[in-house]
């Protein structure tokens, strides 16, 4: 299991729900599970086979980028990071 935290921007889909516990071994898994449990996830989470421009994934204490296919160790934290703006 790993786990998920769900940032507030994204919150609005996860019906306030912070964080989840999930079966997963890859970003893809993590996405498609979150897709099943509140769905409309995947569509603002991802464009075609990557993590859209401005979504980053950390697992654990790394920053992974945008790639689907990224392992996941069992028990690590996975955090979806959106891109920050402004000055």
């Amino acid at each position: 299991m790993v786990s998920v935290f769900i940032p507030p921007v994204l919150r609005t889909l996860s019906g306030g729900v912070r964080h989840v516990e999930i079966d997963a071994a890859t970003v893809r898994d993590v996405v498609e599970s979150l897709e099943t449990q509140f769905p409309g996830m995947k569509q603002r989470l991802c464009e075609g086979d990557m993590l859209r421009p401005g979504i980053n994934v950390a697992i654990g204490s790394r920053i992974c980028g945008r790639a689907l296919h990224e392992p996941i160790p069992d028990e690590s934290e996975v955090h979806f990071l959106p891109a920050v703006a402004g000055g």
